[in-house]
Order: structure tokens, then sequence, then C-alpha cells
């Protein structure tokens, strides 16, 4: 792989994980909820199911998913459905605000209910399994091995995604200071709830690459 290859894929791959999506949504919740610490945690989640989503495109089942309507729709409807259920407990969570975060839910989800929330959000998001069908191979030299390339593309995209999500979880962290009254953790509360719900509602309408 050439560095000018490398480095188109560094801009694109800059440009999905900047652009608003359920990632950065619940990465900001998380961060204003409970901090950038505890947010962190959320973020590992959510790269470990963008790896998954990286295997499963680089294995070719992402092609199957993409060109298999059933498939393909099991996938968005399960995803839809989850962004849609986080969404509801979001709105619905009790605005109360703890001594130890300045703003956030009642009681913090434990470190591997944060992590599992981060990694079903990817993990069933059908716009990244899309994207990284239709945008990996353009990277991928036949003239090289196969392997070695889809690593480094790995680890680039990786790194990238987990720079832009713990930057929007620290630009949320930011303003806890803001949300010190419970009325204000209530507003918090409801918007993320329902921005996840659109979002979720939305991916009812997303349509495989050869639709």
């Amino acid at each position: 792989m050439s560095f000018a290859t490398w480095i188109t894929f560094v801009i694109a791959g800059s440009l999905i994980a900047i652009s608003p999506g359920s990632g950065a949504i619940l990465s900001m919740s998380h961060g204003l909820a409970y901090g950038l610490k505890k947010a962190s945690a959320t973020v590992l989640g959510l790269q470990l199911g963008l790896v998954l989503v990286l295997v499963i495109a680089g294995a070719g089942v992402g092609s199957l998913l993409v060109a298999s309507e059933t498939a393909f729709t099991i996938v968005k409807i399960v995803g839809a459905l989850y962004l849609i259920w986080l969404g509801i407990a979001q709105w619905r969570a009790k605005a109360e605000v703890s001594n130890v975060s300045t703003a956030g839910l009642a009681a913090h989800p434990s470190f591997g209910r944060r992590v599992l929330t981060g990694f079903l959000t990817n993990a069933t998001n059908p716009k990244g399994i899309i994207f990284m069908v239709a945008v990996l191979p353009q990277f991928i030299s036949n003239a090289a091995p196969v392997l070695p390339q889809l690593a480094i593309l790995g680890v680039t995209m990786v790194t990238i995604d987990t720079t832009v999500m713990h930057g929007y979880a620290l630009l949320a962290a930011t303003m806890q200071r803001w949300f010190r009254d419970p009325r204000a953790v209530k507003v918090q509360n409801r918007f993320f709830g329902a921005v996840l719900m659109a979002v979720g509602a939305l991916m009812f309408f997303v349509k495989p690459a050869h639709a």
C-alpha cells in the first residue's frame, strides 16, 4: 500500500468518523452524563463493534449482507430497534444529579454495560457495513497480500474513530457544569433520547448499496 493511498483513506475515514451518527451521539450523551473517563468505556465498545464491521467487510460477508435483502433487512431492523430502545431508556432516565458527576443518570451503568452498549451500537449499524463494503476494496491492491492491507486500514480506522469519539465525549463532558440542575439533566436526557430515537427511525430507510 502506497503512502498516497493510505493518506487518502485517512481523509475518507476522518470524514466518516466526524460526520454525526449514532456513535457520535452516544459518545456525546455518555460524555455529558458520565464524564470523559467513564465515556471511554463506551468508546471502547464502539471500536470493538467497528472491528467486527471491518472483519465482516474484509471477509466478504458484508457484501453478502448488502446483496441479500433478507439478511440486510434483519440487521437493519435490529440496529434500528436497538437505537430506539436506547433513546427510550435515555428519555425516561431519572433527572438526578449525583455527587460524583455533575450531570447524568441516577446510577451509572457498569463498565461492561457501557462497553456492550457501544459495541451493539456499531455492530448493528447497517450504514457502517455499507460504507466499509463500498470503501475498503478501493484501497486494497490485488498485487499485494490482502490481510496486511486490511490490518493497516483497520488499525487506521479504529485510531481515527477512537480519537474522534473521545473528542465528542470530551466536548460534551466540558458542558457538565451547565447541567447541575435536575431540570437541565432532564432536558439533556430527553434531547439525546429523542435524537437516538430519530436516528433509529431513520435507519429503517437505509437501502442496500445495489438498491
